[in-house]
Protein backbone atom coordinates (compact mmCIF):
# COMPACT_ATOMS: atom_id res chain seq x y z
CA UNK A 1 0.00 0.00 0.00
CA UNK A 2 1.73 3.22 -1.11
CA UNK A 3 1.88 6.54 0.63
CA UNK A 4 -1.16 8.85 0.49
CA UNK A 5 -0.05 12.31 1.41
CA UNK A 6 -2.35 14.17 3.76
CA UNK A 7 -4.72 11.28 4.53
CA UNK A 8 -5.06 9.61 7.91
CA UNK A 9 -6.70 6.34 8.83
CA UNK A 10 -7.48 6.71 12.50
CA UNK A 11 -9.00 4.41 15.07
CA UNK A 12 -7.49 1.23 13.68
CA UNK A 13 -7.00 -1.33 16.42
CA UNK A 14 -4.53 -4.18 16.18
CA UNK A 15 -2.69 -2.68 13.21
CA UNK A 16 0.62 -0.83 13.27
CA UNK A 17 0.51 2.63 11.78
CA UNK A 18 3.83 4.07 10.59
CA UNK A 19 4.51 7.44 9.10
CA UNK A 20 5.84 7.14 5.57
CA UNK A 21 7.91 9.51 3.50
CA UNK A 22 6.39 12.87 2.75
CA UNK A 23 4.25 13.00 5.92
CA UNK A 24 1.60 10.47 4.82
CA UNK A 25 0.52 7.43 6.77
CA UNK A 26 1.13 3.81 5.86
CA UNK A 27 -1.15 1.24 7.47
CA UNK A 28 -0.10 -2.35 7.89
CA UNK A 29 -1.99 -4.93 5.88
CA UNK A 30 -3.44 -6.42 9.06
CA UNK A 31 -4.56 -3.00 10.27
CA UNK A 32 -6.11 -2.24 6.92
CA UNK A 33 -8.03 -5.51 6.90
CA UNK A 34 -9.27 -4.95 10.44
CA UNK A 35 -10.40 -1.43 9.58
CA UNK A 36 -12.08 -2.66 6.42
CA UNK A 37 -13.76 -5.44 8.35
CA UNK A 38 -15.00 -2.91 10.90
CA UNK A 39 -16.37 -0.73 8.11
CA UNK A 40 -18.15 -3.70 6.55
CA UNK A 41 -19.57 -4.67 9.94
CA UNK A 42 -20.75 -1.12 10.54
CA UNK A 43 -22.28 -0.94 7.07
CA UNK A 44 -24.00 -4.27 7.67
CA UNK A 45 -25.38 -2.97 10.96
CA UNK A 46 -26.66 0.19 9.30
CA UNK A 47 -28.24 -1.86 6.51
CA UNK A 48 -29.91 -4.17 9.03
CA UNK A 49 -31.30 -1.15 10.84
CA UNK A 50 -32.48 0.53 7.65
CA UNK A 51 -34.14 -2.51 6.07
CA UNK A 52 -35.16 -4.69 9.00
CA UNK A 53 -35.67 -2.60 12.15
CA UNK A 54 -36.41 1.06 11.57
CA UNK A 55 -39.17 0.63 8.94
CA UNK A 56 -41.15 -1.39 11.50
CA UNK A 57 -40.44 0.77 14.54
CA UNK A 58 -43.45 3.09 14.53
CA UNK A 59 -43.18 5.99 16.93
CA UNK A 60 -46.11 7.89 18.43
CA UNK A 61 -45.33 11.60 18.55
CA UNK A 62 -47.60 13.61 20.83
CA UNK A 63 -48.23 17.33 20.52
CA UNK A 64 -50.47 19.91 22.16
CA UNK A 65 -51.96 22.45 19.74
CA UNK A 66 -52.94 25.79 21.28
CA UNK A 67 -55.94 27.23 19.45
CA UNK A 68 -57.05 30.83 19.98
CA UNK A 69 -60.78 31.00 20.64
CA UNK A 70 -61.20 27.24 20.89
CA UNK A 71 -64.62 26.44 22.37
CA UNK A 72 -64.35 24.91 25.83
CA UNK A 73 -66.17 21.82 24.55
CA UNK A 74 -63.24 21.09 22.22
CA UNK A 75 -60.55 21.32 24.89
CA UNK A 76 -58.75 17.99 24.93
CA UNK A 77 -60.07 16.97 21.50
CA UNK A 78 -57.56 14.47 20.11
CA UNK A 79 -56.60 13.91 16.48
CA UNK A 80 -54.52 11.02 15.15
CA UNK A 81 -52.72 11.53 11.84
CA UNK A 82 -51.56 8.62 9.70
CA UNK A 83 -49.94 9.19 6.33
CA UNK A 84 -48.06 7.52 3.48
CA UNK A 85 -48.95 3.91 4.25
CA UNK A 86 -47.89 2.74 0.77
CA UNK A 87 -49.66 -0.60 0.55
CA UNK A 88 -48.16 -2.56 -2.32
CA UNK A 89 -48.39 -6.22 -1.26
CA UNK A 90 -50.93 -6.50 1.53
CA UNK A 91 -50.69 -5.42 5.14
CA UNK A 92 -47.11 -4.70 6.22
CA UNK A 93 -45.67 -4.65 9.77
CA UNK A 94 -45.49 -0.85 10.09
CA UNK A 95 -49.15 -0.53 9.12
CA UNK A 96 -50.12 -3.19 11.68
CA UNK A 97 -48.21 -1.33 14.38
CA UNK A 98 -49.79 1.94 13.34
CA UNK A 99 -53.27 0.42 13.57
CA UNK A 100 -52.48 -0.90 17.03
CA UNK A 101 -51.16 2.50 18.11
CA UNK A 102 -54.24 4.37 16.89
CA UNK A 103 -56.52 1.77 18.47
CA UNK A 104 -54.77 2.32 21.78
CA UNK A 105 -54.96 6.11 21.45
CA UNK A 106 -58.72 6.02 20.74
CA UNK A 107 -58.67 9.48 19.12
CA UNK A 108 -61.76 11.59 18.56
CA UNK A 109 -60.75 12.02 14.91
CA UNK A 110 -58.38 10.13 12.62
CA UNK A 111 -57.03 11.75 9.46
CA UNK A 112 -55.14 9.89 6.72
CA UNK A 113 -53.23 12.36 4.55
CA UNK A 114 -52.69 10.46 1.31
CA UNK A 115 -50.51 7.83 -0.34
CA UNK A 116 -52.33 5.00 1.34
CA UNK A 117 -51.78 2.66 -1.59
CA UNK A 118 -49.44 2.07 -4.53
CA UNK A 119 -51.48 -0.50 -6.49
CA UNK A 120 -55.13 -0.66 -7.47
CA UNK A 121 -55.47 -4.25 -6.20
CA UNK A 122 -54.78 -3.16 -2.62
CA UNK A 123 -58.13 -1.49 -1.85
CA UNK A 124 -59.21 -4.29 0.48
CA UNK A 125 -56.05 -3.68 2.52
CA UNK A 126 -56.81 0.04 2.62
CA UNK A 127 -60.28 -0.73 3.95
CA UNK A 128 -58.88 -3.03 6.62
CA UNK A 129 -56.43 -0.33 7.68
CA UNK A 130 -58.97 2.49 7.81
CA UNK A 131 -61.34 0.29 9.77
CA UNK A 132 -58.58 -0.42 12.30
CA UNK A 133 -57.69 3.29 12.62
CA UNK A 134 -61.15 4.80 13.01
CA UNK A 135 -61.64 7.83 15.19
CA UNK A 136 -64.56 7.91 17.62
CA UNK A 137 -66.27 10.78 15.77
CA UNK A 138 -64.87 10.31 12.30
CA UNK A 139 -62.11 9.19 9.95
CA UNK A 140 -61.14 11.49 7.10
CA UNK A 141 -58.98 10.68 4.07
CA UNK A 142 -57.24 12.75 1.40
CA UNK A 143 -55.63 11.62 -1.85
CA UNK A 144 -51.89 11.54 -2.50
CA UNK A 145 -49.88 11.31 -5.68
CA UNK A 146 -49.62 7.53 -5.46
CA UNK A 147 -53.37 7.03 -5.68
CA UNK A 148 -53.25 8.87 -8.99
CA UNK A 149 -50.18 6.98 -10.16
CA UNK A 150 -51.92 3.68 -9.35
CA UNK A 151 -54.94 4.72 -11.41
CA UNK A 152 -57.28 4.77 -8.41
CA UNK A 153 -60.18 7.11 -9.09
CA UNK A 154 -61.51 9.33 -6.33
CA UNK A 155 -64.85 7.52 -6.58
CA UNK A 156 -63.14 4.19 -5.84
CA UNK A 157 -61.32 5.55 -2.79
CA UNK A 158 -64.51 7.26 -1.62
CA UNK A 159 -66.40 3.96 -1.84
CA UNK A 160 -63.69 2.15 0.15
CA UNK A 161 -63.74 4.86 2.79
CA UNK A 162 -67.52 4.86 3.10
CA UNK A 163 -67.58 1.07 3.41
CA UNK A 164 -65.70 1.32 6.72
CA UNK A 165 -67.30 4.51 8.02
CA UNK A 166 -64.67 6.94 6.76
CA UNK A 167 -64.99 9.91 4.39
CA UNK A 168 -62.83 11.07 1.48
CA UNK A 169 -62.29 14.83 1.22
CA UNK A 170 -61.19 16.06 -2.20
CA UNK A 171 -61.60 19.84 -2.38
CA UNK A 172 -64.37 19.54 0.19
CA UNK A 173 -64.93 20.22 3.84
CA UNK A 174 -66.88 18.58 6.60
CA UNK A 175 -68.05 19.85 9.97
CA UNK A 176 -67.88 17.67 13.07
CA UNK A 177 -70.11 18.13 16.13
CA UNK A 178 -68.61 17.50 19.56
CA UNK A 179 -70.36 18.35 22.83
CA UNK A 180 -72.35 21.07 21.12
CA UNK A 181 -69.29 22.66 19.45
CA UNK A 182 -68.22 22.49 15.83
CA UNK A 183 -64.88 21.68 14.19
CA UNK A 184 -64.38 22.03 10.44
CA UNK A 185 -61.91 20.01 8.38
CA UNK A 186 -60.94 21.01 4.84
CA UNK A 187 -59.39 18.37 2.56
CA UNK A 188 -57.59 19.35 -0.63
CA UNK A 189 -56.75 17.31 -3.71
CA UNK A 190 -53.15 16.13 -4.08
CA UNK A 191 -50.89 19.14 -4.77
CA UNK A 192 -48.42 17.21 -6.93
CA UNK A 193 -50.57 15.58 -9.60
CA UNK A 194 -54.10 16.56 -8.60
CA UNK A 195 -55.87 19.91 -8.70
CA UNK A 196 -56.17 21.41 -5.21
CA UNK A 197 -58.92 24.03 -5.06
CA UNK A 198 -59.24 25.83 -1.71
CA UNK A 199 -62.08 28.01 -3.04
CA UNK A 200 -64.21 24.96 -3.81
CA UNK A 201 -63.19 23.29 -0.55
CA UNK A 202 -64.23 26.32 1.52
CA UNK A 203 -67.48 26.95 -0.34
CA UNK A 204 -70.39 27.09 2.09
CA UNK A 205 -68.21 26.88 5.22
CA UNK A 206 -69.53 29.27 7.85
CA UNK A 207 -67.06 31.68 9.40
CA UNK A 208 -66.08 31.46 13.02
CA UNK A 209 -65.74 27.66 13.15
CA UNK A 210 -62.28 26.38 14.18
CA UNK A 211 -60.87 24.90 10.98
CA UNK A 212 -57.97 22.65 10.06
CA UNK A 213 -56.68 21.83 6.58
CA UNK A 214 -55.44 18.52 5.21
CA UNK A 215 -53.32 18.07 2.09
CA UNK A 216 -50.75 15.51 1.05
CA UNK A 217 -47.67 17.37 -0.22
CA UNK A 218 -46.55 20.23 2.03
CA UNK A 219 -44.89 22.44 -0.57
CA UNK A 220 -48.23 24.02 -1.44
CA UNK A 221 -48.43 25.58 2.02
CA UNK A 222 -46.21 28.46 0.94
CA UNK A 223 -48.58 29.20 -1.97
CA UNK A 224 -51.50 30.06 0.33
CA UNK A 225 -50.04 33.33 1.58
CA UNK A 226 -51.80 36.49 0.52
CA UNK A 227 -54.68 34.68 -1.18
CA UNK A 228 -57.32 35.86 1.27
CA UNK A 229 -58.21 32.42 2.58
CA UNK A 230 -59.43 32.31 6.20
CA UNK A 231 -56.50 31.05 8.22
CA UNK A 232 -56.93 27.61 9.78
CA UNK A 233 -55.55 26.91 13.23
CA UNK A 234 -53.60 23.92 11.85
CA UNK A 235 -52.55 22.25 8.60
CA UNK A 236 -51.46 18.63 8.30
CA UNK A 237 -49.43 17.06 5.47
CA UNK A 238 -47.19 14.09 4.74
CA UNK A 239 -45.47 13.04 1.48
CA UNK A 240 -41.85 13.63 2.51
CA UNK A 241 -41.33 10.49 4.67
CA UNK A 242 -39.02 12.79 6.67
CA UNK A 243 -36.44 12.12 3.96
CA UNK A 244 -36.89 8.33 4.50
CA UNK A 245 -33.14 7.66 4.32
CA UNK A 246 -31.19 10.35 6.14
CA UNK A 247 -27.43 10.11 5.75
CA UNK A 248 -25.23 11.97 8.25
CA UNK A 249 -24.12 15.47 7.23
CA UNK A 250 -26.20 15.37 4.04
CA UNK A 251 -29.45 17.26 3.41
CA UNK A 252 -32.67 15.29 3.28
CA UNK A 253 -33.78 14.04 -0.13
CA UNK A 254 -37.52 14.57 -0.53
CA UNK A 255 -39.90 13.99 -3.45
CA UNK A 256 -41.18 16.75 -5.75
CA UNK A 257 -43.83 19.05 -4.25
CA UNK A 258 -42.23 18.80 -0.79
CA UNK A 259 -40.89 22.33 -1.09
CA UNK A 260 -38.63 23.31 1.79
CA UNK A 261 -40.39 20.97 4.19
CA UNK A 262 -39.01 17.72 5.62
CA UNK A 263 -40.73 16.78 8.88
CA UNK A 264 -42.22 18.17 12.05
CA UNK A 265 -43.50 21.65 12.87
CA UNK A 266 -43.30 24.72 10.66
CA UNK A 267 -44.74 27.89 12.11
CA UNK A 268 -43.58 30.37 9.48
CA UNK A 269 -46.24 29.26 7.01
CA UNK A 270 -49.80 30.23 6.09
CA UNK A 271 -50.87 28.39 9.25
CA UNK A 272 -49.02 26.17 11.72
CA UNK A 273 -48.06 23.10 9.69
CA UNK A 274 -47.12 19.64 10.85
CA UNK A 275 -45.44 17.36 8.28
CA UNK A 276 -45.65 13.68 9.20
CA UNK A 277 -42.83 11.26 8.42
CA UNK A 278 -45.53 8.79 7.44
CA UNK A 279 -45.65 5.05 8.01
CA UNK A 280 -44.65 3.15 4.87
CA UNK A 281 -41.79 3.36 2.39
CA UNK A 282 -41.57 4.13 -1.30
CA UNK A 283 -38.94 3.04 -3.81
CA UNK A 284 -36.32 1.60 -1.48
CA UNK A 285 -38.14 -0.34 1.23
CA UNK A 286 -35.95 1.08 3.97
CA UNK A 287 -35.76 3.92 6.46
CA UNK A 288 -32.76 5.42 8.17
CA UNK A 289 -32.85 8.35 10.56
CA UNK A 290 -36.53 8.92 9.76
CA UNK A 291 -38.60 6.34 11.63
CA UNK A 292 -42.30 5.99 10.79
CA UNK A 293 -44.73 7.84 13.01
CA UNK A 294 -48.30 8.11 14.14
CA UNK A 295 -49.04 11.68 15.19
CA UNK A 296 -51.36 12.55 18.10
CA UNK A 297 -52.48 16.17 18.40
CA UNK A 298 -54.47 17.40 21.42
CA UNK A 299 -56.34 20.69 21.08
CA UNK A 300 -56.27 23.16 23.94
CA UNK A 301 -57.35 26.81 24.21
CA UNK A 302 -54.52 29.26 23.65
Amino acid sequence: MGNTKGSVMAGTQGGRETQGDGGGWVVSRRGFLLAAGGSVAMASGVAADAFAWEPKHVEVSRHVVKVPGLPAALAGFRIAQVSDIHFFAGMHPAAERAMAAVSELQPDLTVATGDLVERSDQQATVEEFLKGCRGRLGTLVTLGNWEYQAGIRASVMAASAEKVGAQLLVNRHTVLEHRGAQLAVVGLDDPRVGAPDPVAALDGLASGIPTMWLFHAPGISDDFRGRGYPEPFLSLAGHTHGGQIRLPLLPAVTPPASGRFVAGWYRDTFAPLYVSRGIGTSGIRARLGAPPEVVELTLQPA
